[in-house]
């Protein structure tokens, strides 16, 4: 081991993004809604694939700004659908559209997104698990089935219970660094 979670291999991308982003918990609004998207984008493909193609998902979806996305258009569906820096998938763009929508209305009911992540964690802090290798960590939760299943309820689209668990580890709700990585107890 490299003293890193083996998932990050030796890719200097996917080193720098699981010892400065994964797993650090996230509070604003805007990086949730950043994960949201780049999370469904990679419904059905490698994490490393959409990490690749991050800037291409920040320059196609304003900047990940929630409220700019929801007013998108079909014309500009079709924009994207030539555009070379995202994933080509017309359901994958037009459900970034749906899901921003969706995002806006949990924030004014929520009052944000941060808040209504937490509701689904019984004493609202961050799951810390303690598993020792990557073969323990599961694709699922409970919590991650509830708030799925409410955001599919939602309208929300390419949310399931894997890619929430993965929204999830990502923002740093449940913590699945190892025992032994480096990143596990450092400041979140």
């Amino acid at each position: 081991m490299n003293g890193r979670c083996g998932w990050c291999g030796t890719d200097e991308l996917y080193v720098k993004y699981h010892d400065e982003e994964w797993g650090k918990t996230v509070t604003d609004d805007k990086t949730l809604f950043e994960f949201l998207v780049l999370e469904s984008a990679q419904a059905g493909l490698s994490w490393i694939t959409i990490l690749k193609k991050r800037e291409g998902y920040r320059k196609a979806f304003c900047n990940f700004d929630a409220t700019q996305v929801a007013q998108m258009t079909n014309e500009d569906v079709e924009r994207l659908m030539h555009f070379d820096g995202i994933v080509k998938n017309r359901l994958k763009i037009k459900s970034t559209i749906t899901n921003a929508k969706q995002f806006l209305v949990i924030q004014k009911e929520f009052g944000s997104f941060y808040n209504y992540t937490l509701s689904f964690f019984p004493d609202r802090n961050p799951i810390i698990n303690h598993f020792q290798s990557l073969s323990e960590i599961p694709v699922s939760s409970p919590e991650s089935d509830a708030m799925s299943k409410d955001m599919k309820k939602r309208g929300f689209k390419f949310f399931g219970s894997t890619i929430c668990y993965a929204h999830l580890q990502a923002s740093g709700f449940i913590n699945d660094h190892l025992t032994d990585c480096i990143c596990r107890n450092q400041k979140q």
